[in-house]
């Protein structure tokens, strides 16, 4: 907002000196920056969180292709299948919520936009939620919340004194589980594998209860009072989830415990609700966990180095750095706020086994790598967000929260930068600023969960129509009038004027927005016959007048 308002005090300012001045003359949004000597040559894939349609665009920004059927906005996540296919998550009105990243839908569209699959996934008593990865064998891994009542988390043994109020106000505690899909086209699908957090939990609260134990002897259960906060209903607030073929593993961003949890996928069922069983001889009990000892008993505060973090990601094979993993550390937790990309080395074999040590801290104990933003260019997002190693060894980032994309060297040199330029109302004109969004503070309404970046030669590409389009902002084209009786098929009049004015539009696509000389907007709304404004005070304003491929703004006079 306070941005927002400093870029029409701004206009104000630049209108009043030079009343035919082009407005936007500086960017704001689109693309930044572009070294085409340093930067990955390929196409970049994301879904605006507040809006339906996904976009592809070149390093140039400019669209090669979009899909724009779904009526949904995503419910988080979105990827480009090697077929060509969008395969896209829809934030759906379900009943139940997590608080945070919801879903309850998946759809998968083809190049052209056709729909070719579809599936619900919300009830009352779970919920599609964040992330989703597509396996090799065409199978969905899901994030998905299930709904614990009150008595249900006694009974596991949770202390409810730690309690959040919002678990005694709901009701109920919503952990987390992973849901495999066969799917069955074109809608629907078959739950083939599954994995839930409630069935590996440990606590030395209750001792009446089966899975009293200790915890810092177990670090393959999950403690319910394992990061020692007050826990809320969106307990584990799972928002990634990733999958290694090689070693048939499943790896999930647990923003709760600040923690990466690997997972044995070569499970039955049976096998993933138990201690026993798979490649690993494990169950579903973890295989490796990081990014802070505190919550298996093995560490404290000074050993921390994930801060509710996003996107846990492994380094696929043939890229810089294959079999590290990735994430957008927000932050949150640290002495002062900041963000960091992080990549870590797990200490695995070939076989996929994992050295440990009962009551150490799983290795290694700091980073590979770091990227943390410069004092020109500082990286935070408190949410959302995301990162991801590119063939070159450059990583391609998304601070979420505003939108901005930036992809770096491994020497932290920025070689290309995109500010998301779309909104809940669509694609915005260039040199306007994001909107704040109301709802979450420090977020505005550009946000962008995720961005992808695929190589040109990538198989989705082969044989497709990839001529560089439009750019997705609108250029403006305004002028600013001191007395306009009739704009083209908008008439605004009379000016100067006493209480009323007309703003009568012919042709149903433009918005208004009236704001005074020191850039407080004082109304806003679509044209009617005859405005009410008796009561603003006598002096200047400036009307601003939106259509889907222009700003005009227009000096007005109250007396």
């Amino acid at each position: 907002m306070l941005r927002t308002q400093i870029s029409k005090t701004l206009l104000v300012i630049l209108m009043s000196l030079f009343a035919n001045t082009m407005y936007g003359q500086t960017k704001t949004v689109g693309l930044m920056l572009n070294n085409t000597s340093k930067v990955f040559n390929g196409y970049t894939l994301f879904s605006p969180k507040q809006y339906t349609a996904t976009y592809l665009i070149n390093n140039e920004g400019r669209v090669v292709h979009k899909w724009t059927k779904s009526i949904y906005p995503p419910g988080q996540s979105a990827y480009l299948l090697e077929n060509g296919h969008l395969l896209r998550t829809c934030m759906t009105t379900g009943k139940l919520s997590s608080g945070g990243g919801e879903g309850g839908r998946v759809e998968e569209y083809d190049w052209d936009g056709n729909l070719v699959w579809e599936l619900d996934y919300s009830t009352d008593t779970y919920m599609q939620h964040h992330d989703i990865h597509i396996l090799p064998n065409g199978n969905i891994i899901m994030l998905v919340i299930e709904k614990k009542t009150y008595a249900e988390c006694i009974a596991a043994g949770f202390d409810p004194s730690k309690f959040q109020p919002d678990i005694a106000q709901k009701g109920m505690m919503v952990p987390d589980y992973i849901v495999e899909i066969k799917p069955t086209y074109p809608s629907g699908g078959t739950v083939v594998w599954e994995w839930h957090t409630w069935d590996h939990l440990i606590q030395d609260f209750d001792n009446t209860k089966l899975n009293y134990g200790t915890p810092s002897s177990h670090p393959e259960l999950i403690d319910c009072d394992g990061d020692k906060r007050n826990l809320p209903a969106f307990w584990n607030h799972m928002n990634s989830i990733d999958y290694n073929a090689t070693f048939d593993q499943i790896a999930v961003s647990v923003r709760g415990n600040s923690e990466v949890w690997i997972i044995d996928h070569s499970t039955t069922t049976a096998q993933a609700a138990g201690h026993t069983g798979g490649l690993r001889g494990k169950g579903g009990d973890l295989l490796y966990r990081w990014g802070n000892p505190v919550c298996y008993g093995a560490g404290n505060a000074s050993n921390q180095r994930y801060y509710e973090q996003h996107d846990v990601e492994w380094i696929p094979a043939g890229y810089p750095g294959a079999g590290n993993m990735t994430c957008f550390n927000n932050g949150l937790g640290r002495s002062s706020l900041y963000s960091t990309v992080d990549e870590f080395t797990p200490n695995v074999d070939a076989n996929g086994n994992y050295a440990s040590v009962t009551g150490t801290a799983y290795s290694p104990a700091n980073f590979t790598w770091t990227y943390q933003g410069t004092i020109a260019a500082p990286l935070y997002s408190e949410n959302i967000s995301g990162a991801n190693r590119l063939p070159n060894g450059n990583t391609i980032i998304c601070s979420g929260t505003i939108g901005r994309f930036i992809e770096v060297t491994t020497t932290g040199e920025i070689v290309w930068e995109y500010i998301c330029p779309v909104q809940k109302t669509g694609p915005m004109v260039q040199g306007t600023l994001p909107d704040a969004d109301p709802a979450r503070a420090g977020e505005t309404m550009n946000s962008v969960f995720r961005v992808y970046k695929y190589p040109v030669t990538y198989a989705a590409f082969v044989g497709r129509d990839l001529t560089p389009g439009d750019l997705i902002e609108i250029s403006p084209t305004t002028s600013v009038e001191d007395n306009p009786s009739s704009t083209n098929e908008i008439q605004c009049y009379p000016n100067p004027f006493t209480n009323r004015i007309n703003l009568k539009n012919t042709i149903g696509q433009e918005t208004f927005e009236l704001f005074n000389t020191i850039g407080k907007t004082v109304w806003a709304g679509i044209a009617v016959e005859q405005q009410d404004f008796s009561l603003l005070a006598p002096g200047v304003y400036f009307l601003n007048i939106k259509s889907s491929n222009s700003l005009k703004t227009v000096k007005l006079i109250k007396r």
